[in-house]
């Protein structure tokens, strides 16, 4: 004779929230929770109040080399300090160090006449060029001048406000992060040994080079927004994507899944505000104009305006950013994946 099984015994709910949501689940949330706020105070700490402060600037008087010395002092006395200005020789020396990125704009004086010449490269940015332009143009008044602005770096009709490069490289980043988060779900967020490191790193360069020409592809071809070498704008999107994956890649390798967050707050949180792409590095404020240069977003940015408006000059420093990103990610890939695979087989543990 059969005897059926009584009901089961009900759950408390203490043990039902246990094992809903474990120690581990509840460090995660709290790290998410820690990762919006920063992510809140990063972007509204840095784009909240936009105002140039100490932007490269250059002064030239035609024929008088003691008068841009007095308007040079004049200038980078402003209320405020928007300028740091300095004295360049002539037109021709202030158009040359736009063109290679050493100063943001130039006043060109002819004390012969009233008007002056104002020279500005808003394919840098063009919400800068607009401010200098405003900063100027009130100084002058002051003195009963009139000011001519001449761009000598001119952004694209298609490129608004001079974000196609910035939102450009924030897709490479994008794609490099979560590349390499998804290489970490579908296998393990620690690669078991040095060679599924190798496989992981050779996917992600891979998956580089086709992103990189993708993106190329769409902002200049297609869209238009972007002119330049396609080929300098390829080679820079490889750069910026695999940078972001092995770093997160290393990350991921020494903490696990935690360094996706990790990742998120060194690029996302810390790089997009600081890049210079919404308002140009000398209207952010000290701590964000000091950081954007030596993240990937920075870097990536600068490089892409560099090809795009200023003939490819300037690019030295931000591609040896990137570099060491890349190679630093690498090295710590490789590191931890071969430490975690000689352990686990002095532990005897098998192969995998």
């Amino acid at each position: 004779m059969s005897h059926s099984a009584g009901p089961a015994t009900p759950r408390g709910l203490g043990a039902e929230l246990r094992d809903a949501v474990t120690p581990r689940t509840t460090l995660l949330v709290i790290g998410a929770l820690a990762l919006q706020i920063l992510f809140i105070a990063s972007y509204v700490g840095a784009l909240h109040d936009p105002k140039p402060h100490h932007v490269p600037f250059g002064v030239a008087v035609t024929g008088a080399a003691g008068q841009s010395e007095e308007l040079t002092a004049r200038l980078g006395g402003l209320d405020g300090e928007p300028l740091d200005a300095r004295t360049v020789a002539d037109e021709a020396e202030a158009r040359h160090q736009i063109m290679e990125r050493k100063i943001d704009g130039a006043l060109v004086v002819d004390p012969r006449g009233t008007t002056d010449r104002l020279l500005v490269a808003s394919g840098g940015g063009t919400v800068l060029a607009t401010s200098l332009e405003q900063i100027i143009t009130r100084a002058e008044a002051a003195e009963d001048r009139q000011v001519r602005t001449v761009d000598v770096a001119p952004a694209s009709r298609e490129d608004f406000n001079g974000l196609s490069s910035f939102y450009l490289v924030v897709g490479w980043c994008v794609g490099g992060y979560l590349t390499a988060s998804l290489l970490a779900i579908s296998a393990g967020s620690r690669p078991a040994n040095g060679r599924r490191a190798v496989i992981r790193l050779g996917a992600m360069a891979l998956y580089a080079i086709a992103g990189g020409l993708g993106g190329a592809v769409v902002v200049g071809p297609v869209l238009g927004a972007l002119p330049g070498s396609l080929w300098g704008l390829w080679g820079l999107g490889a750069l910026v994507v695999f940078s972001v994956g092995a770093l997160t890649l290393a990350l991921e390798a020494v903490t696990g899944i935690v360094g996706i967050g990790l990742a998120v707050l060194i690029v996302v949180v810390g790089g997009n505000p600081s890049a210079g792409g919404a308002f140009p590095l000398p209207m952010l404020p000290p701590f964000w104009e000091a950081i954007g240069p030596a993240l990937q977003p920075g870097a990536g940015t600068w490089v892409a305006r560099s090809i795009a408006y200023f003939d490819g000059r300037a690019l030295t420093g931000s591609l040896l950013v990137l570099a060491a990103w890349a190679a630093g990610g690498v090295l710590v890939t490789l590191a931890a994946s071969m430490y975690r695979g000689d352990r686990e087989r002095s532990r005897g543990l098998p192969p995998r």
